[in-house]
């Protein structure tokens, strides 16, 4: 998903800042949630897995995130953006956070993520203080995976109860990131098939591209809906003509492919629906936003307007989803490690 930004390719965060007061409701959201949404967990994860080996664990995480998220309000799109980008390639494993070494080609080289993905200092003072407090337990799979939840709390969306347990991958796959993140461009049975592929269904997909409710993109991932979306050096006929001529003055046909719009201009920075209403309007501002609604597969049109029209069944659907995704492949038991340096492997 350009980040949950959840997301398809190339989602920061939007450049506005927003009152934490209003948006936390508060901690007490750790191993026990109190939102009911009742589930089996499955891969062997479960939501008190550090209860007892590191309990402050969650506390630690919204600390920092806390912090960051005042100092750079762009910070909570890219780390939820980071999770789906792990997850979608070979699991959610922490491969993403691998560097360039003798044995490793890193992802964050791929297409989707070069000068693109960000966050990466976030999760190391995260991890940081993990170590400090509770000495390889916790692994860099897992602060992401709670990375991406504390930041859509902070962000005014829903709670989860989030399975613990994910260890950190040996490998990375520059390949995998290249051709199994979503792009930008994709068409709805593109985005179908992806998600298919990874064992989610229509309305993880819907759903899951509601996390660019918050974020912004980079030009170069709407030019093509400006300027010749079909070839013939015409634009996207779904695109509304007021929204259209203001993109225009964004990205110009040449250069500044680097400028950035916000996902969801009217609240840019506030996790709610308001992202599908505008796709309603024709303002989704990527093509796989909009083609959510104009795809005509499925019923993710349908879900669209559902989205639109009552936010709680938006926000028990992306955080059923985001458990979801989170449950991709993931390591457990013996397989995997532990790393002590997110960037490394021991």
């Amino acid at each position: 998903m350009a980040v949950l930004k959840l997301i398809p390719c190339l989602v920061l965060f939007a450049l506005f800042s927003f009152d934490l007061g209003v948006a936390h409701p508060g901690r007490g959201f750790g191993w026990r949630s109190n939102v009911p949404f009742g589930r089996t967990f499955s891969s062997g994860l479960y939501p008190q897995f550090y209860q007892f080996s590191c309990p402050q664990a969650d506390e630690i995480v919204m600390t920092v995130l806390e912090k960051a998220i005042a100092r750079n309000p762009r910070m909570a799109a890219s780390l939820l953006r980071l999770h789906f980008h792990d997850c979608f390639v070979q699991g959610c494993d922490a491969s993403i956070l691998l560097d360039d070494s003798a044995t490793i080609t890193s992802e964050k080289n791929a297409v989707p993520n070069k000068n693109s993905i960000k966050g990466f200092e976030v999760i190391d003072e995260i991890k940081s203080r993990l170590e400090q407090a509770c000495p390889q337990v916790v692994s860099c799979a897992d602060v992401l995976a709670l990375a991406a939840r504390g930041s859509t709390i902070l962000s005014g969306g829903p709670s989860w109860e989030l399975p613990l347990g994910r260890r950190d991958s040996r490998t990375a796959s520059l390949n995998g990131a290249n051709t199994n993140i979503p792009a930008p461009n994709s068409t709805i049975q593109n985005l179908l098939t992806m998600f298919q592929r990874k064992g989610l269904n229509e309305e993880d997909l819907v759903s899951l591209s509601g996390g660019h409710t918050i974020g912004v993109a980079r030009c170069t991932t709407f030019k093509q809906r400006l300027y010749n979306q079909n070839g013939n050096n015409q634009p996207d006929e779904t695109l509304e003509r007021s929204y259209y001529y203001g993109l225009r003055s964004i990205c110009p046909p040449t250069g500044g492919d680097n400028n950035i719009s916000p996902l969801d201009f009217a609240s840019p920075a506030r996790f709610d629906n308001t992202y599908f209403k505008l796709i309603l309007w024709g303002k989704g501002l990527l093509t796989s936003d909009q083609v959510l609604l104009t795809g005509n597969v499925g019923k993710t049109n349908e879900l669209v307007r559902a989205y639109a029209e009552d936010e709680s069944v938006f926000f028990e659907q992306f955080a059923n989803s985001m458990v979801n995704m989170g449950n991709i492949q993931p390591l457990t038991g013996t397989n995997g490690e532990i790393r002590k340096n997110c960037h490394l492997i021991n």
